[in-house]
């Protein structure tokens, strides 16, 4: 299946049903009276979070959704029936925008959730609606009133508990495939990773979502390689995994370039909690290994994410994906912050708005 993170559409509720002009004709009853009846509600426009879906590709080939127009009302005061709704069934971490593409209308993110987006039109009023004690055969009755439209924009964001970020060929898709089932794409050249990724980490007793996007490069937030398009993924995440590549020409200035570009894409990238490691150990010799801790250790210290009055900077893991080195490890230090992060959130929840803390 194809990922699509972005889709365009244009929805529409149903029109409300006309009104009914109807009058009784019944065998000895002389004056019958009116009795048309009022026309039915127009479908709303429904988004439903289901479960078990990961990109908006129902959405590349069908850009049109309408609801149906309500049935109109009928004689002997038959109300006409309602519409049928539309539902769009979307992933968890959907966002939807307006036509401007930046004004959020909702945020889809709980499975089985559903946001009556558009409602449709009221049903106009037949002429039994209009009797009174001066006017007994009203001859008039209402059109239904017409259902709300709208262009929006659809953005996925994917919910996962850590992500990972780093140059092209940092070794991400590579340490995704060895922690977890995912099967991603892995080759010796950039932006071999063209689409985010999820994977599934089990480690001791529990488990956890690990998120893989593309590398980013230095002016990404200006558009270049694949651009910062895919960082909305991570926004989400509660940990960073960031993997600095030790056969590179300069691990500190790799890792600059991309907290950099975190800086510069804001949301608040750049102050989530982060663990650094240093991927491909096995592919230098320990002078070199040595050389690029300390490069890293150095670049770490000035441009690393701040940390709580206190807490001491956490030195880089030198891991290597290929010969499991270290990995083990990795995810458990990974697992303790998530952990932390959760523990963090929920007491911000459970806190009343306004309460006093001495």
């Amino acid at each position: 299946m194809k990922f699509l993170d972005q889709a365009k559409i244009y929805v529409r509720a149903g029109n409300g049903g006309a009104g009914c002009v109807s009058f009784r004709r019944e065998k000895f009853i002389e004056f019958g009276g009116p009795d048309g009846g009022d026309g039915g509600r127009g479908g709303d426009v429904i988004f439903e979070c289901a479960d078990g879906l990961n990109t908006l590709i129902d959405y590349r080939y069908q850009q049109h959704f309408k609801a149906r127009t309500g049935v109109h009302g009928m004689g002997r005061n038959r109300t006409g029936a309602k519409g049928a709704d539309v539902v769009l069934k979307l992933p968890a971490g959907t966002q939807v925008f307006a036509e401007d593409n930046e004004t959020l209308l909702a945020d889809i993110t709980e499975v089985g959730k559903r946001i009556v987006f558009l409602r449709g039109g009221n049903g106009g009023f037949g002429n039994a609606h209009f009797t009174t004690s001066t006017n007994r055969a009203p001859r008039r009755a209402n059109p239904g009133q017409e259902g709300e439209e709208m262009t929006i924009w659809l953005r996925l964001k994917l919910i996962a508990d850590a992500g990972l970020v780093g140059l092209p060929n940092a070794g991400k898709s590579t340490f995704l495939a060895s922690v977890s089932a995912a099967k991603p794409k892995i080759a010796d050249y950039p932006f071999t990773t063209l689409h985010p990724g999820l994977g599934v980490v089990r480690i001791d007793d529990g488990e956890f979502v690990l998120a893989d996007i593309p590398g980013l490069i230095e002016g990404a937030h200006e558009g270049s390689g694949l651009g910062d398009r895919f960082l909305g993924h991570v926004e989400r995440c509660r940990v960073l995994l960031h993997l600095v590549d030790a056969s590179g020409e300069h691990a500190g200035t790799d890792y600059r370039i991309v907290r950099q570009e975190l800086e510069a894409y804001g949301h608040g990238l750049a102050e989530k909690p982060e663990i650094v490691a240093l991927s491909k150990s096995d592919a230098v010799d320990a002078v070199t290994l040595a050389k690029q801790i300390e490069r890293l250790k150095g670049a770490m210290r000035s441009y690393g994410p701040p940390l709580p009055d206190g807490e001491k900077r956490q030195p880089p893991t030198v891991l290597s994906s290929v010969a499991r080195s270290n990995v083990t490890e990795t995810l458990r230090r990974l697992r303790a912050s998530i952990g932390s992060e959760k523990a963090a959130e929920e007491n911000a929840a459970s806190e009343p708005a306004g309460a006093w803390t001495p």
